[in-house]
């Protein structure tokens, strides 16, 4: 079974920084990463971050967030800094993936929980 897993979650301070890391896991023979999500209590899901065919921030994040590849690695990177309180939230990611047998498909991470509070 082909999964995303998150990584790099936790607590921190109002104006630390964080990296998330999303990996695949299963065999694929194709993926293409497309950005990192991100669920507050209470809210819907919300996009912080694409990459799938150009690279956008929505106003929330610009010039705090960065996300980033290594299609050597498989891997997509998201670089959070001067994080605030209102950055609290499940982040997620999303890619496809070209799965032997099954062809194309959307996958989602699990989730990774980020807490910025003093």
């Amino acid at each position: 079974q082909v999964q995303l897993v998150e990584s790099g979650g936790g607590l921190v301070q109002p104006g630390g920084s964080l990296r998330l890391s999303c990996s695949v896991s299963g065999s694929i023979f194709s993926i293409s990463f497309r950005g990192w999500y991100r669920q507050a209590p209470g809210k819907q899901r919300e996009f912080v971050a694409r990459i799938s065919s150009d690279i956008m921030y929505p106003d929330s994040v610009k010039g705090r967030f960065t996300i980033s590849r290594d299609n050597a690695k498989n891997t997509m990177y998201l670089q959070m800094d001067s994080l605030k309180p209102e950055d609290t939230a499940v982040y997620y990611c999303n890619a496809v993936v070209g799965v032997p047998g099954q062809g194309y498909i959307e996958v989602w991470g699990q989730g990774t929980l980020v807490t910025v509070s003093s």
